[in-house]
């Protein structure tokens, strides 16, 4: 028996009863898929080149036991509002292991009517071949990783798709039903101008996806281009480019409401709005991350799997975790800011408590020092980054980092994949 349903413990307080205003949000899932054909140099994900086919069959298993083992958790007894099938490069997998996937996950907890299911995809023919499989097991949207529509950028990227595959894989996916679609564009990439920039994100635009995630390439710890960078566009440059971004996208009607976000009229990825407005999600999956609210217990649990793919799929069910930790109050503060003020419409003042559990009184000093330097504007209601703070997103969260905390810093991720 779970000591927490020990009937000597008496009944668990309903959510209303406790101090502090905690309370539960939405449950999304995130499922991590580790491998790739080729690691990208850029990349800093925990993805890992095929090599031979890799075990579909046995990672699926591994991950419904994952599932299981997570659902153990009384705070985890909620229907799932959307799920995120990322990587690596899932769409490696082939139809049937996706449908055993998704099978499992409906026969094991309540989904939704209505439940957002991405799926990342990478152009190539025999990626775009198995949407149709995808879709008639249930994946609705897709997150496409185009990156650029210029052949010689693709190849400075060391991407193994062209702007032709590109193109067909989005056509592909619309024969199949599948209209949802995210598509990714970077910029700033090596020896790019701000004409050839523009040129890139017309082009994709032009391809009237639901959905762009517009961001500029960083050069990653530990990876290649860290160790060897390539010449990038200065600051200066990088930051011409994302203005004229924002404004072309503005104008072909896709709306910004996160740093690298813009969407259709009712576009939204509700997957990553989750995230950002510090929801709750299991993490299954070689190196997936997870975080679940319990509001009986005024606890707030973050959770990371193995991340080395033999590992994950050598260890007992049981013992998959490399770690779990609760957050602090200090922690608490500084992942809400971290996520939280990435929305350019910012937060309620509500829901700071109810997705912390703490008074607003912890930050509003905070707050108002934000205000006074022009990083924040405040309402009776909301509390929303300016330009300015807009422009200077991380100066603006670091603000909210309280060196009382032993762990602060550590476990902070806001989700696993943006797209």
């Amino acid at each position: 028996m779970n000591p927490r349903d020990n009937p000597a413990r008496g009944p668990r307080p309903r959510p209303a009863d406790l101090p502090g205003g905690l309370r539960t949000p939405p449950l999304a899932l995130y499922i991590h898929t580790p491998w790739c054909l080729r690691k990208c140099p850029y990349c800093d994900f925990n993805s890992h080149p095929a090599g031979v086919a890799p075990p579909f069959a046995d990672y699926v298993a591994r991950l419904l036991a994952d599932l299981e083992q997570d659902l153990c958790d009384p705070a985890a007894g909620r229907p799932l509002t959307s799920i995120f099938i990322g990587g690596g490069t899932p769409s490696l997998f082939p139809g049937t292991a996706i449908r055993r996937l998704l099978d499992g996950v409906r026969a094991r907890t309540v989904v939704a009517a209505d439940c957002e299911i991405t799926l990342e995809a990478n152009p190539g023919a025999a990626d775009a071949a198995r949407f149709d499989a995808y879709r008639q097991a249930g994946v609705n949207r897709l997150s496409i990783g185009v990156q650029s529509l210029d052949a010689g950028m693709l190849e400075r990227l060391g991407r193994i798709h062209d702007p032709a595959a590109a193109r067909a894989a989005i056509g592909a996916a619309r024969a199949a039903g599948i209209d949802n679609l995210n598509l990714d564009l970077m910029f700033a990439l090596p020896g790019q101008t701000l004409a050839q920039a523009a040129a890139d994100l017309a082009a994709l635009i032009e391809l009237a996806p639901a959905h762009i995630s517009y961001y500029q390439l960083t050069l990653e710890p530990d990876t290649p281009f860290h160790r060897a960078p390539p010449p990038l566009p200065d600051g200066d440059l990088a930051a011409d480019m994302a203005a004229a971004g924002r404004a072309r996208l503005d104008q072909a009607g896709y709306a910004q409401y996160e740093v690298s976000a813009y969407a259709g009229p009712g576009r939204q990825c509700r997957h990553n709005l989750n995230y950002w407005r510090f929801g709750d999600y299991l993490g299954i999956g070689a190196g997936a991350h997870g975080k679940l609210t319990d509001p009986c217990s005024g606890t707030i649990r973050r959770t990371a799997k193995w991340e080395r793919p033999a590992l994950y799929l050598g260890s007992a069910p049981a013992a998959l975790c490399s770690s779990t930790r609760d957050l602090s109050d200090a922690d608490r503060v500084f992942e809400f800011a971290l996520n939280a003020l990435r929305l350019t419409a910012g937060f309620e003042r509500g829901l700071f408590t109810a997705r912390t559990g703490l008074p607003w009184s912890r930050i509003e000093p905070l707050v108002a020092a934000a205000l006074s330097d022009g990083l924040l504007a405040v309402t009776a209601d909301s509390v929303v980054p300016t330009e300015l703070g807009c422009a200077f997103t991380d100066d603006l969260v670091m603000r909210f980092l309280v060196e009382d905390s032993p762990d602060q810093g550590r476990g902070m991720v806001a989700g696993q994949h943006a797209g």
